[in-house]
């Protein structure tokens, strides 16, 4: 993936989630808060967009882009069917920064794949990002928002900063706090891509749950 330059464009800097919604359905590419960073994003069903994301980040296809979203059912159609136990296991951990690398139909687009047989999936506690999902109708590629080996953007001013006039729209909300990026963990055999234990308990639910 080349890492030319996109033309100059004027970026929206904003916290109304129904002006980010509204450019993420013509196709836009826009940066959120998420529990712990600022991800860029679009529609995962637009290539174009899809293919601008990796081009900003200049990140290599064949690693393919994480999938966030409110309710898995919006990604559905793109997930083989796993046994009830093991979905169940991922469920327990969402909503919240847990990501799950789920296996993928055939149907589901190579650039959210890429060389991998399975799509990077988490359904995202952060309120805001939640809100543009249902705002927009669509779940969200999800990529940390800053240059291949820099450090994450925390602050949506940081992301100015990084991509001016690069990306279409910021949303102007804060991360939810967490320490570290999501968590990455292979549902079919329970091993961890990214973290740990010590760093995967869901907040939100109670202790009994957390063991």
């Amino acid at each position: 993936m080349s890492a030319a330059k996109e033309p100059s464009r004027q970026t929206l800097v904003t916290s109304d989630i129904g002006a980010i919604a509204s450019v993420i359905r013509g196709g836009g590419v826009v940066a959120y808060p998420t529990e712990a960073v600022f991800g860029l994003g679009c529609r995962p069903s637009d290539a174009t967009a899809c293919e601008r994301v990796l081009a900003l980040k200049n990140r290599v296809a064949d690693k393919g882009l994480i999938v966030i979203t409110d309710d898995l059912s919006r990604i559905a159609y793109w997930l083989e069917p796993v046994p009830s136990e093991l979905q169940a296991r991922a469920e327990a951990t969402w909503p919240g920064p847990h990501t799950w690398l789920w296996p993928a139909r055939a149907s589901c687009p190579p650039w959210l794949r890429g060389a991998h047989t399975q799509l990077a999936v988490r359904v995202t506690a952060h309120p805001g990002v939640r809100a543009l999902c249902a705002a927009s109708g669509s779940a969200l590629v999800s990529t940390s928002a800053n240059l291949s080996g820099e450090p994450p953007c925390r602050e949506s001013s940081c992301v100015q900063s990084a991509f001016d006039g690069q990306i279409d729209a910021i949303l102007d909300l804060r991360c939810a706090g967490a320490d570290a990026p999501s968590t990455i963990r292979d549902i079919r055999t329970g091993a961890w891509i990214r973290g740990g234990p010590e760093i995967t308990r869901n907040p939100n639910r109670p202790a009994a749950d957390r063991q």
